[in-house]
């Protein structure tokens, strides 16, 4: 048991509703639109290259991704793709915009058991317009005393979500599905992190090295914060 937690983050993706089988489902249809000019893995390896060039410029989210699509189009075809080509291919952007969302087991529950005895917060990366569309059709809003959509997760973009908080690290719980993103900057900072694992994770935000740490914690489920704190 900790009883030093007041303030308790959640990452939204594929911590508090599914996102990236929607995400993984998009590239396949893309990928296969492009399968004249190379194959799927391959086409897969040119988008990924491009998301990772862009990244620094478009950022997370669905919009970006798009973007990251059409330029992949460009370049793989030589600019000779057809006008139907492109269209087709932002389809698949808007379709995954227009994805229901999907509240992951437990959350619910958790939230509402938590609820008054901690400061609930979201911290998420992502599109801003996109994210906040996301909370409104998740139902979940009224559990949290502030949102955060973050252009990043970096100890920096911590420091200042702790800072207009007025939490001390001490004090500040993060939970999430990414070593990368939701657990290192936050435990850097001297606050506790829990991973909860997601089935699929982007390839961008994979961490394979085995984690030791005073303040790290490892959950099955987001049901399992409750017997910690």
């Amino acid at each position: 048991m900790n009883n030093s937690i007041t303030t308790i983050a959640f990452d939204a993706d594929d911590t508090l509703w599914m996102n990236e089988p929607y995400f993984q489902e998009a590239e396949n249809k893309f990928c296969g639109l492009l399968e004249d000019y190379l194959p799927q893995h391959s086409v897969a390896q040119e988008l990924f290259k491009t998301e990772m060039q862009n990244l620094p410029l478009y950022g997370y989210g669905i919009k970006g991704f798009m973007l990251c699509m059409v330029e992949t189009v460009c370049r793989i075809s030589n600019s000779t793709a057809s006008m139907e080509l492109i269209s087709k291919t932002i389809e698949i952007g808007r379709e995954l915009l227009m994805k229901p969302v999907e509240l992951l087991e437990g959350v619910a529950e958790t939230l509402e058991s938590l609820k008054g005895r901690y400061r609930l917060v979201v911290a998420t990366k992502g599109d801003l317009l996109d994210q906040e569309r996301k909370l409104k059709k998740s139902g979940l809003q009224d559990y949290f005393h502030h949102i955060e959509i973050m252009s990043d997760k970096k100890e920096s973009d911590y420091r200042k979500l702790l800072k207009h908080l007025d939490c001390k690290p001490e004090q500040f719980l993060m939970l999430g599905n990414s070593i990368k993103s939701d657990i290192l900057p936050v435990l850097e900072i001297g606050g506790f992190a829990a991973h909860i694992p997601y089935h699929v994770t982007w390839t961008y935000e994979q961490h394979d090295v085995h984690l030791e740490h005073d303040c790290f914690l490892e959950f099955k489920n987001i049901k399992e914060v409750l017997n910690y704190l």
